[in-house]
């Protein structure tokens, strides 16, 4: 260095520290809201394109599909979207998602998940801005 100023000021260390304890405990609240919001779209989406797509044989099926969110630690969230294979005619989730050597795959859990994920990215995306824009 040549004899110029520190450009390093603790000042500002200290200012991102009380930012980050402030935005980290909204961040986790909104993170665990937009994760819950989410998966009831889903779940929604997926009855109602089974709804339309199942066969007439399974009048009970989308009735079956509902959702658990999972917390593991204060920071990872889990949403687990799908039939109940306790429920009436859940057990056969996986026979009209997936098809069989019969039955086409239905993919009505995975267009409901796609239809979904944009929204989910761009309310993920603002709280992650929002706990990054500190000092401004």
């Amino acid at each position: 260095m040549t004899g110029g100023r520190n450009p390093f000021d603790m000042g500002d260390v200290r200012r991102l520290e009380r930012h980050l304890a402030r935005a980290i405990p909204r961040a986790r609240q909104d993170t665990r809201a937009v994760m819950l919001r989410g998966a009831v779209n889903v779940k929604k989406g997926w009855q109602a394109n089974a709804r339309s797509s199942a066969p007439v044989h399974a009048p009970a099926y989308p009735n079956s599909i509902g959702f658990d969110l999972l917390m593991f630690g204060p920071d990872q969230l889990l949403a687990i979207i799908g039939p109940d294979k306790g429920k009436t005619q859940g057990a056969l989730g996986n026979i009209l998602e997936y098809g069989s050597v019969k039955n086409p795959p239905h993919w009505d859990g995975h267009r409901a998940l796609y239809d979904e994920l944009p929204a989910l990215e761009a309310q993920l995306a603002l709280i992650t801005a929002r706990g990054l824009a500190w000092g401004v």
